[in-house]
């Protein structure tokens, strides 16, 4: 996660600037989907809290990396979920 506009890292109190497949304690959906709070404060729910990936204060940018991509991502297939504003 970085801020704008100069792209640094987004500095935060958790010192959480990424999430992967080796971030420690996320939850993970019955059908093996991951659901991502993007969020400046805190969340409340225990599900929400342990999958934050904080956010600055204003304006962010937000950057998938994707290793090692199956077909689907090389040939545009695969289509990454948008980021729904919730509240």
């Amino acid at each position: 996660m970085y801020d704008t506009p100069n792209y640094f890292l987004a500095d935060n109190p958790i010192g959480r600037y990424s999430i992967g497949d080796r971030t420690p304690g996320l939850v993970i959906n019955a059908d093996g989907s991951l659901d991502l709070s993007l969020q400046h404060n805190e969340p409340t729910d225990a599900t929400a809290k342990a999958n934050l990936l904080p956010t600055p204060e204003g304006d962010l940018r937000p950057l998938m990396r994707i290793y090692l991509p199956k077909e689907s991502v090389l040939d545009g297939t695969y289509q990454l979920p948008p980021i729904q504003k919730v509240g």
